[in-house]
């Protein structure tokens, strides 16, 4: 089904709009007026332009006020019609949507909103439009989809129809079900947003925080599929207004929204990617440091070994039972510390997921392969991270491990350490993207997002898993734009004792986060303890959170560069990742060094 995008919905000018669309793979687009009217370019070459990009111009927007007005109003809206139908001959377009008046001159009256959208109609069909008449949540005196549908039917014009907006209907808990009354094609355009559940005014909510589909909180394929019962075959397009987008780059934005439409596509049934091959674990985390002194000391007070060296790269791999954790000194484009810049994802089917992975738009990152090196497959996050699909050990499939040479073998003391989550922080315009990418590209589940209060701000926060967990990931985004958060990660690292695994750790000299007296006095009015066991907590900066599943018990080690390591214990299948208590050890992380971890 062909796709298409509001220019509204992307940042610059008409120009850099209409080549980012393209780039991204729409088919065409709708030309939003104000950008028309901002554009140096006459309608012609804005036709030509687009022509060359292979985009064709599929709706014009839009024409606001007219129905339901006193005869004088609406012959001065006549005059401004006609020539907005003059323009769009000049543009190509032969589709305009009308939104429903919230004109204070509108009359309640639908016999002579329709009387007047039909006079309309025809004016436009003498100049090849048709008219695409749409609802909008706030409007005067219509304001449902089912509304607009009986003026339009009432009207019956060959050149009228209506357009559905899954924002105005689903703002207002409309059931959409009614639109597979709607013949199909009367309905003459589809936009799309999808927008998070947000108990505010309608219009606000609409202008500033629509988002793709996907990131929100709407059923927009629900949605869909009814206006695909009706018969509906015109494009798919996204119509969002969101602050965000528009001051973020035009090129990745569309690349997101292309996505978001690619895997509605796959939902409701009209497109078939490949299948999605869910991760099953966290082969390893790489870190890309300038030295590697301070997180080798880090890695090796947590008992981690230095297990193996790769074969042609200065790369060595940490490990400590199935933790496996590379420290990489080779690039130097960046020189801020250490940094979180690879995860590998193990993998059912690696050429699989990376088809999969290429069919949504992920970037393929290309790999320098000296000969007998593993032909790994890896893309890129959003945030810049590398992520590498691998089937460690699994016989006639590249293995990542065959390109070190053993230093050591990794010793085995009993204690189940795994990789429990890594934790991810975003920059700030990349949050919705990023749990799309996750859910989309990777097969993760998402969960609900958590505000978290920071001491200079608000974090967002939203974990992505698969279904039983054997691999979690945390997005979060920082205070602000600027904030240096939009850098920092951590790597959460399972273990069966946490106590021990923290004594071991300070005894091995690691200096682990401390936490204020005052989170522990307030811990022991929440939940009883054993004797002595608030006590052991308090003294090596243990966190505590207990959900209808379990307990979880977490400490921090000190920050190197931009990564911390977090030492957990899951008991009785708690579901979390102690939220509850970032507060506090955000708060620690400032004081420590005046730096807020993810």
């Amino acid at each position: 089904m062909r796709t298409s995008i509001a220019t509204v919905s992307l940042s610059g000018s008409l120009t850099e709009k209409l080549t980012a669309a393209s780039r991204a793979g729409f088919d065409g687009v709708e030309i939003f007026e104000n950008d028309l009217l901002a554009s140096p370019l006459t309608p012609e070459e804005i036709r030509a332009r687009c022509a060359d990009l292979g985009l064709t111009i599929d709706l014009y927007q839009p024409v606001r006020d007219i129905e339901a007005l006193p005869e004088e109003e609406f012959t001065r809206a006549l005059r401004r019609a006609r020539h907005k139908f003059e323009l769009m001959r000049r543009l190509g377009a032969d589709t305009v949507l009308v939104c429903s008046s919230v004109s204070p001159h509108a009359l309640d009256d639908d016999a002579l909103a329709a009387e007047q959208l039909s006079r309309l109609a025809g004016l436009a069909e003498d100049h090849g439009v048709r008219v695409a008449y749409e609802a909008l949540a706030w409007g005067r005196h219509i304001s449902t989809y089912d509304h607009a549908w009986r003026v339009v039917e009432s009207a019956d014009h060959p050149s009228l129809g209506t357009c559905l907006d899954s924002f105005h209907i689903l703002s207002r808990g409309s059931d959409p079900k009614g639109i597979e009354d709607i013949p199909g094609e009367k309905i003459f355009f589809l936009q799309l947003a999808d927008a998070p559940l947000l108990a505010m005014d309608v219009l606000q909510w609409s202008r500033h925080y629509r988002c793709f589909p996907g990131q929100g909180g709407f059923d927009v394929a629900g949605l869909v599929r009814h206006v695909l019962r009706a018969g509906y075959e015109g494009p798919l397009s996204l119509e969002v207004f969101n602050d965000v987008f528009r001051q973020s780059e035009a090129g990745p934005t569309a690349v997101d929204a292309r996505r978001s439409l690619l895997t509605l596509q796959e939902t409701v049934g009209l497109a078939t990617p490949p299948a999605p091959a869910a991760p099953t674990g966290i082969a390893f985390a790489e870190l890309v440091t300038p030295d590697a002194a301070p997180v080798s000391a880090v890695l090796g007070a947590l008992g981690f070994s230095r297990t193996a060296r790769h074969r042609g790269k200065p790369v060595d791999l940490w490990q400590r039972g199935d933790a496996r954790v590379l420290v990489n000194t080779g690039p130097a484009e960046r020189r801020d510390g250490t940094r979180l810049a690879a995860v590998g994802l193990e993998s059912p089917d690696p050429a699989g997921a990376a088809r999969r992975a290429e069919a949504l738009l992920a970037p393929v990152l290309p790999r320098r392969r000296a000969p007998g090196d593993a032909a790994l497959e890896a893309v890129a996050a959003p945030d810049g991270t590398e992520l590498f699909f691998c089937a460690t050990g699994r016989p006639g499939l590249p293995d990542w491990r065959a390109d070190f040479e053993d230093v050591v073998h990794p010793s085995h003391d009993g204690e189940p350490w795994r990789v429990d989550h890594l934790s991810l922080t975003q920059p700030w315009h990349q949050f919705d993207e990023a749990a799309l990418f996750h859910r989309a590209v990777l097969g993760l589940r998402p969960q609900e997002s958590v505000d978290v209060a920071d001491p200079y701000g608000l974090l967002r926060s939203r974990a992505v898993s698969t279904d039983d967990s054997a691999v979690r990931i945390v997005l979060t985004v920082g205070p602000a734009p600027t904030d240096d958060t939009a850098h920092a990660q951590h790597i959460a690292l399972a273990t069966g004792d946490v106590v021990a695994a923290a004594r071991r750790y300070r005894e091995a000299g690691g200096p682990l986060l401390p936490i204020p007296a005052n989170y522990y006095d307030d811990l022991a009015a929440r939940f009883e303890f054993a004797d002595g066991e608030l006590d052991t907590y308090r003294e090596l900066g243990i966190l505590y959170d207990r959900d209808a599943h379990g307990t979880f018990r977490h400490c921090y080690t000190h920050t190197v560069g931009r990564v911390f390591f977090e030492l957990v214990q899951r008991d009785g299948g708690y579901r979390g990742y102690g939220a509850a208590n970032a507060p506090v050890r955000l708060a620690a992380q400032h004081a420590v060094r005046g730096f807020t971890g993810g």
